[in-house]
Protein backbone atom coordinates (compact mmCIF):
# COMPACT_ATOMS: atom_id res chain seq x y z
CA UNK A 1 0.00 0.00 0.00
CA UNK A 2 3.29 2.14 0.91
CA UNK A 3 5.08 1.31 -2.01
CA UNK A 4 1.71 2.18 -4.53
CA UNK A 5 1.53 5.59 -2.48
CA UNK A 6 5.07 6.47 -3.14
CA UNK A 7 4.78 5.85 -6.62
CA UNK A 8 1.60 7.89 -7.42
CA UNK A 9 3.39 10.74 -5.15
CA UNK A 10 6.58 10.45 -8.00
CA UNK A 11 4.01 10.36 -10.67
CA UNK A 12 2.16 13.83 -9.26
CA UNK A 13 5.89 15.03 -9.17
CA UNK A 14 6.81 14.01 -12.45
CA UNK A 15 3.72 15.57 -13.95
CA UNK A 16 3.67 18.89 -11.95
CA UNK A 17 7.61 19.25 -13.41
CA UNK A 18 6.04 18.36 -16.96
CA UNK A 19 4.37 21.13 -16.11
CA UNK A 20 7.06 23.71 -14.61
CA UNK A 21 9.16 22.79 -17.68
CA UNK A 22 8.02 24.84 -20.56
CA UNK A 23 7.61 28.02 -18.26
CA UNK A 24 11.33 27.22 -17.09
CA UNK A 25 12.24 27.05 -20.78
CA UNK A 26 10.21 30.14 -21.75
CA UNK A 27 11.95 32.36 -18.78
CA UNK A 28 15.49 30.81 -20.02
CA UNK A 29 14.72 31.99 -23.55
CA UNK A 30 13.27 35.30 -22.35
CA UNK A 31 16.13 36.24 -19.96
CA UNK A 32 18.73 36.40 -22.49
CA UNK A 33 19.56 39.46 -25.06
CA UNK A 34 17.28 40.02 -27.81
CA UNK A 35 19.23 39.36 -30.34
CA UNK A 36 20.37 35.74 -29.23
CA UNK A 37 16.70 34.49 -28.07
CA UNK A 38 16.33 31.17 -29.29
CA UNK A 39 12.68 29.84 -29.62
CA UNK A 40 12.27 27.19 -26.52
CA UNK A 41 11.45 24.36 -29.24
CA UNK A 42 15.23 25.05 -29.99
CA UNK A 43 16.31 23.80 -26.76
CA UNK A 44 13.77 20.66 -26.77
CA UNK A 45 14.98 19.60 -30.30
CA UNK A 46 17.98 19.36 -28.84
CA UNK A 47 17.14 17.34 -26.09
CA UNK A 48 16.54 14.20 -28.74
CA UNK A 49 19.54 15.76 -30.47
CA UNK A 50 17.72 16.54 -33.83
CA UNK A 51 19.30 17.85 -36.38
CA UNK A 52 17.13 20.76 -37.39
CA UNK A 53 18.38 22.60 -34.18
CA UNK A 54 21.97 22.09 -34.83
CA UNK A 55 22.85 25.45 -36.73
CA UNK A 56 20.52 27.51 -34.49
CA UNK A 57 22.51 26.30 -31.68
CA UNK A 58 25.99 26.97 -32.93
CA UNK A 59 24.50 30.82 -33.73
CA UNK A 60 23.63 31.17 -30.47
CA UNK A 61 26.59 30.37 -29.14
CA UNK A 62 28.59 32.26 -31.13
CA UNK A 63 26.21 35.40 -30.24
CA UNK A 64 26.57 34.98 -26.78
CA UNK A 65 30.22 34.21 -26.52
CA UNK A 66 30.79 37.13 -28.83
CA UNK A 67 29.23 39.14 -26.48
CA UNK A 68 30.72 37.70 -23.55
CA UNK A 69 34.46 38.53 -25.08
CA UNK A 70 33.01 42.05 -26.25
CA UNK A 71 33.50 41.37 -29.61
CA UNK A 72 31.54 42.48 -32.96
CA UNK A 73 29.82 40.44 -34.96
CA UNK A 74 27.75 40.61 -37.66
CA UNK A 75 24.70 38.02 -38.78
CA UNK A 76 26.55 37.38 -41.93
CA UNK A 77 29.21 36.10 -40.52
CA UNK A 78 29.94 32.22 -41.73
CA UNK A 79 28.57 28.91 -40.54
CA UNK A 80 32.46 27.53 -39.62
CA UNK A 81 34.23 31.02 -38.56
CA UNK A 82 31.32 30.66 -35.76
CA UNK A 83 32.18 27.50 -34.74
CA UNK A 84 35.24 27.58 -34.60
CA UNK A 85 34.94 30.74 -32.64
CA UNK A 86 32.66 28.41 -30.37
CA UNK A 87 35.17 25.78 -30.44
CA UNK A 88 37.87 28.10 -29.33
CA UNK A 89 35.92 29.94 -26.76
CA UNK A 90 34.66 26.86 -25.04
CA UNK A 91 37.85 25.55 -24.91
CA UNK A 92 39.59 28.78 -23.25
CA UNK A 93 36.62 28.71 -20.63
CA UNK A 94 38.11 25.04 -19.92
CA UNK A 95 35.01 23.16 -21.42
CA UNK A 96 37.24 20.30 -23.42
CA UNK A 97 34.63 17.43 -23.90
CA UNK A 98 35.90 15.78 -26.90
CA UNK A 99 32.63 14.67 -28.20
CA UNK A 100 32.19 18.37 -29.04
CA UNK A 101 35.20 19.29 -30.63
CA UNK A 102 34.98 17.00 -33.12
CA UNK A 103 31.23 17.95 -34.20
CA UNK A 104 31.47 18.71 -38.10
CA UNK A 105 32.38 22.48 -39.71
CA UNK A 106 28.89 22.37 -41.59
CA UNK A 107 26.99 22.63 -37.96
CA UNK A 108 24.88 19.04 -39.57
CA UNK A 109 24.82 17.84 -35.88
CA UNK A 110 25.12 17.66 -32.54
CA UNK A 111 22.37 19.76 -31.18
CA UNK A 112 22.43 17.96 -27.76
CA UNK A 113 26.08 18.53 -27.05
CA UNK A 114 25.67 21.86 -28.05
CA UNK A 115 22.78 21.75 -25.23
CA UNK A 116 25.09 20.45 -23.06
CA UNK A 117 27.94 22.91 -23.98
CA UNK A 118 25.32 26.13 -23.17
CA UNK A 119 23.99 24.41 -20.18
CA UNK A 120 27.68 23.91 -18.65
CA UNK A 121 28.30 27.79 -19.93
CA UNK A 122 25.12 28.85 -17.86
CA UNK A 123 25.93 26.83 -14.70
CA UNK A 124 30.22 28.10 -14.78
CA UNK A 125 30.23 31.11 -15.95
CA UNK A 126 27.16 32.80 -14.64
CA UNK A 127 25.98 33.53 -18.36
CA UNK A 128 22.96 35.25 -17.66
CA UNK A 129 24.26 37.33 -15.05
CA UNK A 130 27.15 38.37 -16.97
CA UNK A 131 25.01 39.35 -20.07
CA UNK A 132 23.01 41.57 -17.79
CA UNK A 133 25.42 42.96 -16.40
CA UNK A 134 27.09 43.83 -19.73
CA UNK A 135 23.89 44.91 -21.87
CA UNK A 136 22.00 46.87 -19.22
CA UNK A 137 20.78 50.60 -20.12
CA UNK A 138 23.19 52.51 -18.61
CA UNK A 139 21.50 55.97 -17.73
CA UNK A 140 24.86 57.41 -15.79
CA UNK A 141 28.37 58.15 -16.29
CA UNK A 142 30.51 55.40 -15.89
CA UNK A 143 34.01 53.87 -15.57
CA UNK A 144 36.13 51.07 -15.30
CA UNK A 145 37.85 50.37 -12.07
CA UNK A 146 40.24 47.33 -11.20
CA UNK A 147 42.37 46.78 -8.74
CA UNK A 148 42.59 43.49 -8.92
CA UNK A 149 46.16 41.42 -9.19
CA UNK A 150 46.90 40.43 -12.60
CA UNK A 151 46.63 36.42 -13.40
CA UNK A 152 47.11 36.84 -17.21
CA UNK A 153 49.76 34.90 -16.67
CA UNK A 154 48.23 32.00 -14.85
CA UNK A 155 45.26 32.12 -17.29
CA UNK A 156 47.53 31.75 -20.31
CA UNK A 157 49.55 28.81 -19.35
CA UNK A 158 50.35 26.41 -21.52
CA UNK A 159 47.66 27.84 -24.07
CA UNK A 160 49.39 29.52 -27.42
CA UNK A 161 47.64 31.41 -30.45
CA UNK A 162 49.23 30.95 -33.70
CA UNK A 163 49.86 34.18 -35.55
CA UNK A 164 48.42 34.85 -38.83
CA UNK A 165 51.47 33.47 -40.84
CA UNK A 166 51.11 30.38 -38.88
CA UNK A 167 55.09 29.76 -38.15
CA UNK A 168 56.92 32.76 -38.77
CA UNK A 169 60.19 30.23 -36.73
CA UNK A 170 61.94 33.26 -35.21
CA UNK A 171 62.08 34.69 -38.79
CA UNK A 172 60.91 38.40 -37.70
CA UNK A 173 62.71 41.76 -38.65
CA UNK A 174 63.46 43.78 -35.68
CA UNK A 175 62.68 46.99 -37.38
CA UNK A 176 58.91 45.70 -38.20
CA UNK A 177 58.40 44.39 -34.27
CA UNK A 178 60.15 48.23 -33.17
CA UNK A 179 57.51 49.68 -35.95
CA UNK A 180 54.78 48.10 -34.24
CA UNK A 181 56.03 49.07 -31.01
CA UNK A 182 56.18 52.65 -32.05
CA UNK A 183 52.78 52.74 -34.04
CA UNK A 184 51.29 50.68 -30.29
CA UNK A 185 52.89 53.91 -28.44
CA UNK A 186 51.55 56.27 -30.53
CA UNK A 187 47.97 55.26 -30.52
CA UNK A 188 48.04 54.63 -26.92
CA UNK A 189 49.12 58.45 -26.28
CA UNK A 190 46.32 59.26 -28.31
CA UNK A 191 43.98 57.16 -26.52
CA UNK A 192 44.93 58.84 -23.59
CA UNK A 193 44.63 62.22 -24.94
CA UNK A 194 40.90 61.64 -26.32
CA UNK A 195 39.90 59.99 -22.81
CA UNK A 196 41.25 62.91 -20.82
CA UNK A 197 39.13 65.35 -23.40
CA UNK A 198 36.29 62.94 -22.33
CA UNK A 199 37.35 63.54 -19.13
CA UNK A 200 37.06 67.34 -19.22
CA UNK A 201 34.45 67.33 -20.63
CA UNK A 202 32.36 65.44 -18.28
CA UNK A 203 33.99 67.22 -15.70
CA UNK A 204 32.20 70.70 -16.90
CA UNK A 205 28.88 68.78 -17.54
CA UNK A 206 29.02 67.58 -13.75
CA UNK A 207 30.11 71.01 -12.65
CA UNK A 208 27.24 73.31 -14.81
CA UNK A 209 24.56 70.99 -13.39
CA UNK A 210 25.54 70.80 -10.07
CA UNK A 211 22.48 71.13 -7.83
CA UNK A 212 20.13 70.55 -10.35
CA UNK A 213 19.20 66.84 -9.78
CA UNK A 214 16.20 65.27 -7.97
CA UNK A 215 18.48 62.61 -5.92
CA UNK A 216 20.70 64.70 -3.20
CA UNK A 217 23.25 61.81 -3.50
CA UNK A 218 24.14 62.91 -7.38
CA UNK A 219 23.12 65.97 -7.41
CA UNK A 220 24.15 66.69 -11.19
CA UNK A 221 22.87 65.59 -14.33
CA UNK A 222 24.43 62.31 -16.64
CA UNK A 223 25.41 63.07 -20.07
CA UNK A 224 22.48 60.69 -20.86
CA UNK A 225 19.82 63.21 -18.39
CA UNK A 226 21.70 66.17 -20.23
CA UNK A 227 20.94 65.02 -23.73
CA UNK A 228 17.32 64.37 -23.03
CA UNK A 229 16.86 67.75 -21.85
CA UNK A 230 18.36 68.83 -24.81
CA UNK A 231 16.27 67.17 -27.63
CA UNK A 232 13.31 65.25 -25.43
CA UNK A 233 12.03 63.37 -28.44
CA UNK A 234 14.89 60.54 -27.54
CA UNK A 235 13.37 59.27 -24.97
CA UNK A 236 10.88 57.50 -26.70
CA UNK A 237 13.84 55.25 -27.64
CA UNK A 238 15.47 55.20 -24.43
CA UNK A 239 12.31 54.04 -22.83
CA UNK A 240 12.16 51.49 -25.01
CA UNK A 241 15.36 50.03 -23.98
CA UNK A 242 14.62 50.40 -20.33
CA UNK A 243 11.08 48.62 -20.95
CA UNK A 244 13.00 45.49 -22.93
CA UNK A 245 15.58 45.91 -19.64
CA UNK A 246 12.61 45.26 -17.50
CA UNK A 247 10.93 42.59 -19.00
CA UNK A 248 14.67 40.96 -19.56
CA UNK A 249 14.78 41.39 -15.52
CA UNK A 250 11.60 39.73 -15.05
CA UNK A 251 12.13 36.96 -17.00
CA UNK A 252 15.28 36.25 -15.35
CA UNK A 253 13.73 36.38 -11.75
CA UNK A 254 11.32 34.42 -13.02
CA UNK A 255 14.02 31.82 -13.98
CA UNK A 256 15.89 31.79 -10.84
CA UNK A 257 12.51 30.69 -9.35
CA UNK A 258 12.24 27.47 -12.13
CA UNK A 259 15.99 27.10 -12.31
CA UNK A 260 15.83 23.61 -10.58
CA UNK A 261 13.65 22.35 -12.79
CA UNK A 262 15.39 22.83 -15.63
CA UNK A 263 18.57 21.33 -14.40
CA UNK A 264 16.27 18.41 -13.43
CA UNK A 265 15.12 18.11 -16.98
CA UNK A 266 19.51 18.56 -17.95
CA UNK A 267 19.60 15.02 -15.62
CA UNK A 268 17.15 13.52 -17.67
CA UNK A 269 19.18 14.54 -20.89
CA UNK A 270 22.20 13.21 -19.66
CA UNK A 271 21.05 9.84 -18.46
CA UNK A 272 19.84 9.74 -21.56
CA UNK A 273 23.10 9.91 -23.21
CA UNK A 274 24.68 7.25 -20.68
CA UNK A 275 21.75 5.03 -21.65
CA UNK A 276 23.03 5.03 -25.88
CA UNK A 277 26.24 5.41 -25.04
CA UNK A 278 25.79 2.22 -22.36
CA UNK A 279 24.33 0.51 -25.33
CA UNK A 280 27.11 1.66 -27.83
CA UNK A 281 29.71 0.14 -25.60
CA UNK A 282 27.75 -3.08 -25.10
CA UNK A 283 27.35 -3.44 -29.24
CA UNK A 284 31.40 -2.77 -30.06
CA UNK A 285 32.30 -5.19 -27.14
CA UNK A 286 30.22 -7.80 -28.47
CA UNK A 287 31.82 -7.45 -31.93
CA UNK A 288 35.14 -6.95 -29.96
CA UNK A 289 34.49 -10.56 -28.91
CA UNK A 290 33.48 -11.91 -31.70
CA UNK A 291 37.03 -11.13 -33.48
CA UNK A 292 39.12 -12.11 -30.55
CA UNK A 293 40.61 -15.44 -30.09
CA UNK A 294 40.16 -16.90 -26.71
CA UNK A 295 42.51 -15.45 -23.76
CA UNK A 296 44.14 -17.63 -21.29
CA UNK A 297 43.08 -16.91 -17.72
CA UNK A 298 46.92 -15.68 -17.38
CA UNK A 299 48.52 -12.67 -17.75
CA UNK A 300 51.13 -12.78 -20.55
CA UNK A 301 51.59 -8.94 -20.71
CA UNK A 302 52.40 -9.10 -16.56
CA UNK A 303 55.89 -10.29 -17.45
CA UNK A 304 56.59 -7.83 -19.76
CA UNK A 305 55.47 -4.83 -17.84
CA UNK A 306 57.41 -5.54 -14.80
CA UNK A 307 60.54 -6.12 -17.00
CA UNK A 308 59.80 -2.40 -18.92
CA UNK A 309 59.31 -1.22 -14.95
CA UNK A 310 62.84 -2.43 -14.04
CA UNK A 311 64.59 -0.88 -17.37
CA UNK A 312 62.80 2.41 -16.36
CA UNK A 313 63.78 2.44 -12.99
CA UNK A 314 67.74 1.66 -13.42
CA UNK A 315 67.53 4.17 -15.93
CA UNK A 316 66.23 6.78 -14.05
CA UNK A 317 68.92 6.08 -10.92
CA UNK A 318 71.47 6.06 -14.23
CA UNK A 319 70.40 9.64 -14.63
CA UNK A 320 70.08 10.86 -10.95
CA UNK A 321 73.99 10.21 -10.46
CA UNK A 322 74.80 11.61 -13.85
CA UNK A 323 72.77 14.78 -12.87
CA UNK A 324 74.43 14.66 -9.33
CA UNK A 325 77.86 14.60 -11.02
CA UNK A 326 76.99 17.52 -13.35
CA UNK A 327 76.01 19.91 -10.35
CA UNK A 328 78.71 19.35 -8.75
CA UNK A 329 80.80 19.81 -11.56
CA UNK A 330 78.84 23.42 -12.44
CA UNK A 331 79.23 24.58 -8.63
CA UNK A 332 82.70 23.95 -8.74
CA UNK A 333 82.96 25.68 -12.11
CA UNK A 334 80.54 28.53 -10.48
CA UNK A 335 82.81 29.39 -7.50
CA UNK A 336 85.97 29.51 -9.76
CA UNK A 337 84.64 31.94 -11.52
CA UNK A 338 83.29 33.93 -8.91
CA UNK A 339 86.64 33.63 -7.23
CA UNK A 340 88.40 34.56 -10.81
CA UNK A 341 86.43 37.23 -10.77
CA UNK A 342 86.74 38.66 -7.19
CA UNK A 343 90.34 38.83 -7.84
CA UNK A 344 90.33 40.43 -11.19
CA UNK A 345 87.47 43.36 -9.94
CA UNK A 346 88.30 43.92 -6.46
CA UNK A 347 87.39 47.41 -7.23
CA UNK A 348 84.28 46.53 -8.47
CA UNK A 349 83.02 44.33 -6.23
CA UNK A 350 81.85 47.29 -3.47
CA UNK A 351 79.53 48.09 -6.46
CA UNK A 352 78.32 44.70 -7.44
CA UNK A 353 77.57 44.93 -3.28
CA UNK A 354 75.62 47.61 -3.67
CA UNK A 355 73.49 46.33 -6.46
CA UNK A 356 72.53 43.16 -5.04
CA UNK A 357 71.70 45.08 -1.71
CA UNK A 358 69.11 47.60 -3.77
CA UNK A 359 68.15 44.25 -5.82
CA UNK A 360 67.24 43.02 -1.90
CA UNK A 361 65.34 45.92 -0.44
CA UNK A 362 63.37 46.28 -4.22
CA UNK A 363 62.04 42.31 -3.73
CA UNK A 364 60.86 43.58 0.26
CA UNK A 365 59.48 46.41 -0.76
CA UNK A 366 57.62 44.41 -3.10
CA UNK A 367 56.92 41.35 -0.81
CA UNK A 368 55.88 44.11 1.62
CA UNK A 369 53.12 45.61 -0.71
CA UNK A 370 52.29 41.62 -1.91
CA UNK A 371 51.85 40.54 1.42
CA UNK A 372 50.01 44.11 2.88
CA UNK A 373 46.49 43.38 4.13
CA UNK A 374 44.12 42.69 1.32
CA UNK A 375 41.25 45.51 0.73
CA UNK A 376 38.54 44.64 -1.24
CA UNK A 377 39.07 44.41 -4.74
CA UNK A 378 37.13 46.52 -6.51
CA UNK A 379 36.52 45.37 -10.21
CA UNK A 380 34.07 46.07 -12.39
CA UNK A 381 31.88 49.35 -13.44
CA UNK A 382 31.24 52.43 -10.91
CA UNK A 383 29.33 55.60 -11.49
CA UNK A 384 30.74 59.01 -11.69
CA UNK A 385 29.79 61.11 -9.00
CA UNK A 386 31.37 64.99 -8.62
CA UNK A 387 31.42 65.95 -5.16
CA UNK A 388 32.22 69.38 -4.14
CA UNK A 389 34.64 70.15 -1.50
CA UNK A 390 32.57 71.85 0.69
CA UNK A 391 30.33 69.30 2.09
CA UNK A 392 27.55 71.74 2.87
CA UNK A 393 26.67 74.08 0.17
CA UNK A 394 23.90 75.64 -0.75
CA UNK A 395 21.30 73.99 -3.49
CA UNK A 396 19.33 75.70 -6.23
CA UNK A 397 15.99 76.07 -3.41
CA UNK A 398 18.42 77.66 -0.43
CA UNK A 399 18.08 74.38 1.65
CA UNK A 400 21.07 72.90 3.07
CA UNK A 401 22.38 69.71 1.41
CA UNK A 402 23.87 67.06 3.17
CA UNK A 403 26.14 64.92 1.52
CA UNK A 404 25.06 61.36 1.76
CA UNK A 405 27.17 59.03 0.56
CA UNK A 406 26.16 56.14 -0.21
CA UNK A 407 27.70 52.34 1.23
CA UNK A 408 29.48 51.29 -1.35
CA UNK A 409 31.23 54.72 -2.53
CA UNK A 410 34.62 54.77 -3.30
CA UNK A 411 36.80 57.91 -3.31
CA UNK A 412 38.83 58.55 -6.81
CA UNK A 413 41.63 59.46 -4.73
CA UNK A 414 41.90 56.22 -3.26
CA UNK A 415 41.75 54.54 -6.37
CA UNK A 416 44.24 56.51 -7.91
CA UNK A 417 46.85 55.88 -4.31
CA UNK A 418 45.88 52.13 -4.78
CA UNK A 419 46.82 52.30 -8.62
CA UNK A 420 50.12 54.19 -8.24
CA UNK A 421 51.16 51.61 -5.53
CA UNK A 422 50.43 49.15 -8.31
CA UNK A 423 52.28 50.84 -10.36
CA UNK A 424 55.20 51.82 -8.78
CA UNK A 425 55.57 47.53 -8.16
CA UNK A 426 55.34 46.69 -11.61
CA UNK A 427 57.73 49.69 -12.58
CA UNK A 428 60.33 47.60 -9.67
CA UNK A 429 59.50 44.60 -11.49
CA UNK A 430 60.18 45.87 -14.72
CA UNK A 431 63.61 47.21 -14.10
CA UNK A 432 64.26 44.28 -12.70
CA UNK A 433 63.72 42.69 -15.97
CA UNK A 434 65.82 45.19 -17.97
CA UNK A 435 68.74 44.53 -15.95
CA UNK A 436 68.85 40.84 -16.28
CA UNK A 437 68.34 41.06 -19.82
CA UNK A 438 70.93 43.59 -19.87
CA UNK A 439 73.63 41.11 -18.18
CA UNK A 440 72.11 38.37 -20.94
CA UNK A 441 73.33 40.73 -23.70
CA UNK A 442 76.56 41.48 -21.77
CA UNK A 443 77.58 37.41 -21.20
CA UNK A 444 76.47 37.22 -25.20
CA UNK A 445 78.85 40.39 -26.09
CA UNK A 446 81.62 39.10 -24.30
CA UNK A 447 81.56 35.51 -26.84
CA UNK A 448 81.26 37.81 -29.79
CA UNK A 449 84.94 38.36 -31.20
CA UNK A 450 85.59 41.02 -33.42
CA UNK A 451 82.37 42.81 -32.92
CA UNK A 452 81.54 45.96 -31.34
CA UNK A 453 78.31 46.82 -29.12
CA UNK A 454 77.37 50.00 -28.81
CA UNK A 455 74.75 50.36 -26.36
CA UNK A 456 71.65 52.75 -27.49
Amino acid sequence: MRGRQREQHREQRGRERGRALPAAVGALCRALPPRARPAPDTLRRARFDRPQASLDFWRLLYVLLKQIHGSRWTESDAIDTQIRFVKSALWYHGYDRPQLHQLPPDGSVGSRELLLAFSWLLHRLGLLEQLLARNRVKTGDETSVCTCEDDLPNRQEGTTEAGPEGGLEGRVDVRYLQWLNGRLRFQWHSLHAQHQEQCKLLHKIHLFTSGSHMDQILGHFSVTETDLIRQPENYKQLLQLLESETMQLEAFLEWKQLEPVYWQWMETVLDNMAEEGNTWESQDAHAEKRRLPEVTSCCPWADKLTGQMDRLSRDLMALQDQLHQLVTQRKAAWWEKVAAREELQKEGFSATARKIQESVEVKLRGLAFIHAPKKNKMHGSCRLVLRNKHPASKTAFGQSQVSKEPVSAVSATEVIRELQMREASLQRELEQLREECRQRLDEIAEGLEGVICISP
